[in-house]
């Protein structure tokens, strides 16, 4: 089982949070004056690389609040959490 480090309730198991998709993904300024196709891509279309990734994740079963965490996406490998609100730190 992966421990997913918490960064206000610190180290717990992976049973306790949920994965919210790619960080740092900016909502739209105007939803409204968007097409159909690009309100799609806003919704649908995340960047889906092998390697590091900023992903929003949810302990759910802790304190409830949301952080941010880069993953290696291909050996699951929590590099940094960090707190939502933070800038993306660059990872080498």
């Amino acid at each position: 089982m992966m421990l997913i480090p918490c960064p206000y309730c610190g180290p717990r198991e992976e049973t306790e949070f949920h994965y919210g998709g790619q960080a740092h993904v900016a909502h739209p300024a105007d939803p409204a004056a968007l097409s159909d196709t690009e309100w799609g891509h806003y919704l649908f279309f995340r960047a889906n690389p092998k390697g590091r990734f900023a992903e929003r994740w949810r302990h759910s079963v802790g304190c409830g609040r949301w952080f941010n965490a880069i993953r290696d996406t291909a050996t699951h490998e929590l590099v940094r959490v960090y707190e939502m609100g933070e800038p993306e730190p660059v990872i080498e």
